[in-house]
């Protein structure tokens, strides 16, 4: 996917792409897409850099390119392992498309790959940045991996953007803690990390596996997506269920919910919740869905 000489290391994913966003600027960029529903850091750290953005829809295959390729932008973010939200995979047509709209324009790609170590029903998915390393900025981290207080990430990229990224990063912080680069190659090269991802896969497939199941049991009608991959999904919540009554009533049994409408700030709102399960047991995910299936109850009338 790259070499040693292409890679920036950043305090995290949000200041890689902070960084991947000025870099834009400088190329000439103004107008930004975005994966509508979408995590909403990812609107604000652009925005930030100076540049507009433009909402995109995706669905099960990801990124909609034909949506795509309607809008007036030079730059586009996609999370195209699992989509964040929705859990969709670009799919092998859409990858092919979104690379030769880049060529085509000569615009770039940002290739969010927050959490695609993770995966339990379908093979790995290779990262866009080595099928066009002249037009995808690839942003990855240690967040999911191992830890977010870790705060260790990195960019890869090549060419005029390469320079300019370093040139950016030395004017907001002159470089990373060195100490925490040196101990997580040794990770790596020791083959720690492999083993490390191996034995958390097998942990978060369990949990995955308990929401799914209590999901089925206290909340019949609920479409799971973005299960197979990951360390979340989403449920769709059948309509007659009003979901900031949901909220409000799954925080009165001490459960709190993401609903969807945090995601997007644009119409239309998806109507369902995101589960994230990397931080509970079994058990503790069992019964706080069992409280959420009591609270839709009540939510539903």
């Amino acid at each position: 996917m790259g070499t040693a000489n292409q890679v920036v290391v950043c305090t995290g994913c949000a200041q890689g792409l902070s960084v991947a966003a000025h870099v834009l600027r400088g190329r000439g960029v103004h107008r930004v897409a975005l994966e509508s529903p979408g995590h909403p850091e990812i609107q604000h750290i652009i925005e930030e850099a100076g540049l507009a953005t433009v909402p995109v829809p995706v669905d099960d295959d990801g990124l909609n390119i034909d949506a795509l390729q309607c809008q007036q932008v030079e730059a586009v973010v996609v999370s195209p392992a699992h989509q964040n939200p929705m859990g969709g995979v670009l799919s092998p047509a859409r990858r092919h498309q979104l690379l030769a709209w880049a060529s085509r324009i000569s615009g770039f790609v940002i290739e969010d790959d927050y959490d695609a170590e993770y995966r339990y029903d379908r093979a790995a998915v290779g990262a866009l940045q080595g099928l066009a390393p002249e037009r995808v900025i690839y942003v990855g981290s240690a967040s999911k991996i191992l830890a977010p207080a870790l705060r260790l990430g990195w960019l890869v990229l090549g060419g005029a953007p390469l320079e300019r990224a370093i040139e950016v990063k030395r004017r907001v912080d002159n470089g990373c803690p060195a100490i925490e680069q040196v101990t997580y190659a040794r990770f790596v090269r020791t083959g720690e990390l492999d083993r490390h991802l191996r034995r958390m896969r097998s942990q978060y497939r369990s949990r995955r596996d308990a929401l799914l199941e209590a999901i089925s049991r206290y909340c019949p009608g609920w479409k799971v997506r973005g299960a197979a991959a990951g360390l979340h999904c989403v449920a769709e919540v059948p309509k007659s269920v009003d979901i900031k009554r949901l909220v409000e009533r799954s925080a009165a049994r001490s459960v709190r919910l993401y609903p969807l409408s945090g995601y997007t700030s644009r119409p239309p709102v998806p109507h369902g919740l995101v589960f994230g399960y990397a931080r509970l047991t079994e058990r503790e995910i069992t019964e706080g869905v069992r409280r959420i299936g009591r609270a839709a109850a009540v939510a539903g009338h």
